[in-house]
């Protein structure tokens, strides 16, 4: 049975809770540098945790605007592999379906959809615009809130909160190798590559690009072992 956008959205809810503990966290770690309708926007367009924290941090340092934008670039190439991985499964939707569910994947939502992956055979358009959506409107709206609330606050950055993702990154990560312990051998094949080839790949380029590079080469070993599979 094809699950539709509701269900999607009941699917998502579990992770939805994260983005609104984390989007609380970086609202306050932003209020000293960014009001609520800054953030708001920085939040609906943006809208990458990882991105949004790094460019506050930028922000309280005064760093130049393509110093921002390289940074913001350079962490959101992931989002890209990730598009690139869920899109045979939304092949025959449209350019503009497409296009919806490319701008709002993000690591939580993505990881729904992998754990989804391993139930089901076909993943439905409206399904995954319910997943992305609702941590779409969560995320926002908790960043907002959080930025209002850290302004009462004398000292925000004294309750170390840009911590918090990578806590929820952990918890991701965790949640996924359980779901994944079925192919638990072409996850290690993988770690492996990318271990490899970035400590390898560092006597030759900068740490940055290095990263890159073997992520790159991961995505590659995963994609040439589900092929074999």
């Amino acid at each position: 049975m094809e699950k539709n956008f509701q269900q999607g959205v009941r699917d998502a809810l579990p992770t939805a809770l994260g983005y609104i503990s984390i989007g609380l966290a970086c609202g306050v770690v932003a209020s000293p540098y960014l009001s609520p309708l800054e953030m708001g926007l920085m939040s609906l367009l943006v809208y990458a945790g990882a991105s949004q924290f790094a460019m506050i941090s930028l922000i309280a340092v005064h760093s130049s605007l393509m110093n921002i934008a390289l940074t913001v670039f350079f962490i959101n190439l992931r989002n890209m592999l990730m598009s690139l991985h869920t899109s045979p499964d939304f092949k025959e939707a449209s350019l503009v379906h497409n296009i919806g569910i490319g701008s709002l994947l993000t690591d939580e939502s993505y990881g729904v959809y992998l754990s989804e992956k391993l139930k089901s055979d076909r993943i439905t358009v409206p399904w995954m615009h319910g997943n992305n959506v609702v941590g779409y409107l969560a995320w926002g709206s908790s960043t907002i809130l959080g930025t209002a609330l850290g302004s009462l606050l004398p000292n925000p950055s004294a309750f170390g909160l840009d911590f918090a993702l990578v806590a929820m990154f952990i918890g991701i990560f965790a949640g996924q190798g359980m779901c994944l312990t079925e192919k638990m051998a072409t996850l290690l094949l993988v770690l492996g590559a990318v271990t490899f080839s970035f400590f390898l790949l560092t006597f030759f380029l900068t740490q940055s690009l290095a990263v890159l590079v073997a992520t790159l080469t991961g995505c590659f070993v995963g994609v040439m072992c589900d092929a074999r599979e």
